[in-house]
Formats: structure tokens, C-alpha cells, sequence
């Protein structure tokens, strides 16, 4: 199993990560505001990391723009405050943003995650959460951010695709990255096909950088990121494509007739 408690000794691979500190009833654990669009099919994978107590803390509130996302009945059905904030009824992204912000603020979380939010964050929204905001993005950054990443990797040849996690910063896609899984780009791969391997990475390595932030392991400093003090390279600590697929057999069930 992935130990989120290992410390890397290589500086740009990870093979094995595990479970970590037990919680203390008597601490108040760290919170986090998920922001969605849609599905919240990431959402669900920090859900079901918080309910086996391996996310570090607590998603307090999940926040849409969207009124129909399915994610706002993932947090309902988990017993989590499930708010709708419609862009639409804003002038502006700094207007939208701002009550944004509001909203956010009433739960006073720790961390700040973006599981498909489908918006471009102003300067006013990064900078008020800076250091303490967080995204998944279906590449392997720095190489194809934005958005249609699957075809641009079919289109452009490429052998490797996968999945980051990185601080959000005003550059678009361009914040430092913590983490990366790698999924190898297979013959006979369409869109779709591509697409649902890379979610699997994003599942998983998405609730292992969570919970390194809230416990304080995972930080950005200046333009850094920093996991135990320790400098992160450019691509952050990268998962193989081998590494994702052992641990994925690792959680299957097994087979109760052996």
C-alpha cells in the first residue's frame, strides 16, 4: 500500500507511501472546502479517504457554482454541507469571487481543494488562500496545461500521460507540483479510454497530497514546494505507471473462494 508517511531520499520518485498518524479524538482535526463543478468523482475519492480516517482531516463543506452537479448530492448523502454559489448571478469574477470567498470563510478551513471547479480564479481569490489551495489537473505538469489534455497527448504522439497535484497560483496550471502518477499511453487508445486510467491516478494520489497538507507535511514556500522541508523537484514526487497499477491490484478485493 501507498504510505502518505514515507519521506523521499531520490527527490523525484516514490515507490511505497501507508497509514500514518492514528487521530486523537481530542484535537481538533484540520477541515477542508471542497469547490466542484460537476461529477465530484474526486470529491468521492477524499471522502472515502476521510471515512477509512486516511485524509488527515475533515471535508467540512463541498461549494458549487453549478446548481446540478452531482457532487453536491455526494456531500448530502456523506452528511456534508452542500452550498450552491451560481456565477451567473454575479457581474464579474471579482464579484463572484469575492462571495466566494464569504462562503469559504463561514467553515474557516485549513484547505482549500478544487475538484473540477470549472472557473478561472482571480488574483483576489488566489492570493486571500495562498499556500493553502490545491488542484488535480489530467497532465503531467508543466507539460499540457489547460484544458482537452487527452487528445492533445493522442494528437502529439506521446507515450506517457497521467495526473498532478499542484498549489494554485495565478498562473494558470502553473502553480509547483507535489505530486504525480503516471498512466502509459496504450495501443489502440481513444479519449475515453485514456481518460478513465488517468482518473484512476487522479483517485488516488489526489487524498495522499491532501492529507500530507493537512498535517502540515506539504507546504509552498515562495515559489516552492516543500514536502518535510525537503524541496520538491519541478514534476514533484512522481508515481510510475508501474507504482499506480501495483497499487491499484493491492485494492482489490480478494477472492473469498482462495
Amino acid at each position: 500500500m501507498i504510505d502518505p508517511n514515507t519521506t523521499p531520499t531520490d527527490g523525484s520518485t516514490l515507490g511505497g507511501f501507508g497509514n500514518g498518524f492514528e487521530a486523537d479524538d481530542t484535537v481538533e482535526r484540520p477541515s477542508v472546502v471542497v469547490l466542484i463543478s460537476g461529477s465530484g468523482s474526486n470529491l468521492q475519492a477524499l471522502l472515502d479517504a476521510q471515512e477509512h480516517d486516511e485524509l488527515g482531516g475533515d471535508v467540512v463543506a463541498v461549494v458549487s457554482n453549478t446548481a446540478d452537479a452531482y457532487g453536491l448530492v455526494r456531500a448530502r448523502e456523506a452528511g456534508i454541507d452542500a452550498v450552491v454559489l451560481p456565477h451567473t448571478e454575479y457581474d464579474s469574477r471579482e464579484a463572484y469571487d469575492s462571495a466566494l470567498i464569504k462562503v469559504i470563510e463561514r467553515h474557516s478551513p485549513d484547505l482549500v481543494v478544487l475538484a473540477g471547479f470549472m472557473r478561472i480564479l482571480t488574483p483576489l481569490f488566489v492570493q486571500y488562500f495562498f499556500g493553502r489551495l490545491l488542484n488535480i489537473h489530467p497532465s503531467l505538469l508543466p507539460a499540457w496545461p489547460g484544458l482537452g489534455t487527452h487528445r492533445k497527448v493522442l494528437d502529439a504522439g506521446e507515450s506517457e500521460h497521467g495526473a498532478s497535484v499542484h498549489f494554485v497560483t495565478e498562473t494558470l496550471d502553473g502553480g509547483p507540483v507535489a505530486i504525480q502518477a503516471v498512466a502509459n499511453v496504450l495501443d489502440g487508445d481513444d479519449e475515453a479510454s485514456l481518460q478513465e486510467r488517468v482518473h484512476t491516478r487522479e483517485h488516488l494520489i489526489y487524498p495522499i497530497a491532501v492529507r500530507w497538507a493537512l498535517e502540515g507535511r506539504l507546504k509552498l514556500e515562495g515559489d516552492v514546494a516543500t514536502l518535510d522541508g525537503h524541496a520538491l523537484p519541478v514534476g514533484g514526487l512522481r508515481l510510475s505507471h508501474a507504482d499506480v497499477e501495483e497499487e491499484l491490484s493491492d485494492e482489490l478485493p480478494e477472492d473469498d473462494d482462495e
